[in-house]
C-alpha cells in the first residue's frame, strides 16, 4: 500500500499548514490497514482468551503506543539531521517485523493444536490462557514502528519543506497511527465476541495462522531482496 501513501502525501504539495497536517492524520488512520499490521493483530488478539471488545481495545491502545513510540524515535533525528536509517539496520528492522508475525502465527497454530479454541470445552479451556498482556502488545509496536511502511511515512513527511511542520506533521501521524490501531483491534474483537463467529474460530484459526506464517516468511524474504513488497 506505500502507493497509497504516495498519493495521499500527494495532498499536502503546496498545502497549508492545516492540509498538511491533515494529511499526516489521513496517512496514520490508513497506517494501521498495512498488511504485516493485519497479519500481525488478527493473530494477537484471535491467540487470546478475552477476546471482548474492551480487552481487544486495551490491546490495540499499548500495540499503538509502542508504535508510535518509535515512530517518533527515529523519525525525529531523520528529519532534523536529514539522515536515513543505514540500508543493513532497516533491513535487520523488517526482518524483525517478518520473525514478529512469524512467531505470532506459530503461537496461534499451538494453541489451536492443543483445543485453545474449542468451544465450551472443558478440557479446552484448561489450555487457554489470559489475553496478551499490555506490557507485550507494546512490545509488539516498538518492533512494528521500525519496519513496515512506518519508515515510508517518515520519508514522505521528510519532503515536506518546513522542518517545523514536518515534526508536527510527524506528531500527527505517530497519534493517528496509534488511534487507527485501537480502532482496528477493537473491530476485530468485536466481531470475535459475536457468538456464531467465536464458535467458528476453531475452524478459522489454521487458515488464519497458515495464511499469517506465509505472509511474515514472504515478508522476510521481501526484507533480503529475495520478493517484491507490495505496491
Amino acid at each position: 500500500m506505500f502507493g497509497l501513501d504516495d498519493w495521499i502525501a500527494g495532498l499536502s504539495q503546496g498545502g497549508s499548514f492545516a492540509v498538511v497536517v491533515l494529511v499526516a492524520a489521513l496517512l496514520g488512520l490508513r497506517h494501521a490497514t498495512d498488511p504485516d499490521h493485519i497479519a500481525a493483530v488478527s493473530t494477537l488478539v484471535a491467540s487470546g482468551r478475552e477476546r471482548a471488545t474492551g480487552a481487544a481495545a486495551r490491546l490495540g491502545a499499548w500495540w499503538g503506543a509502542g508504535h508510535a513510540l518509535t515512530l517518533l524515535v527515529f523519525g525525529v533525528p531523520i528529519l532534523l539531521a536529514d539522515r536515513f536509517l543505514p540500508d543493513a539496520l532497516q533491513r535487520g528492522a523488517e526482518t524483525g517485523v517478518a520473525a514478529l508475525i512469524v512467531f505470532l502465527a506459530v503461537r496461534l497454530l499451538v494453541r489451536w493444536h492443543h483445543g485453545a479454541f474449542a468451544l465450551g470445552d472443558a478440557a479446552g479451556d484448561s489450555h487457554r490462557h489470559p489475553v496478551r498482556s499490555p506490557l507485550g502488545a507494546f512490545g509488539i509496536g516498538l518492533v512494528h514502528g521500525m519496519g513496515g511502511s512506518a519508515g515510508v511515512g517518515v520519508l514522505l513527511l521528510a519532503a515536506i519543506p518546513s522542518q517545523e511542520l514536518a515534526l508536527v506533521a510527524l506528531v500527527v501521524l505517530a497519534v493517528f497511527t496509534a488511534v487507527s490501531m485501537t480502532i482496528v483491534t477493537t473491530g476485530f474483537g468485536a466481531v470475535l465476541s459475536v457468538r456464531p463467529v467465536a464458535g467458528s474460530l476453531a475452524a478459522a484459526a489454521p487458515v488464519l495462522g497458515t495464511t499469517s506464517l506465509a505472509f511474515g516468511l514472504w515478508y522476510a524474504a521481501a526484507a533480503w531482496s529475495l520478493a517484491p513488497y507490495p505496491v
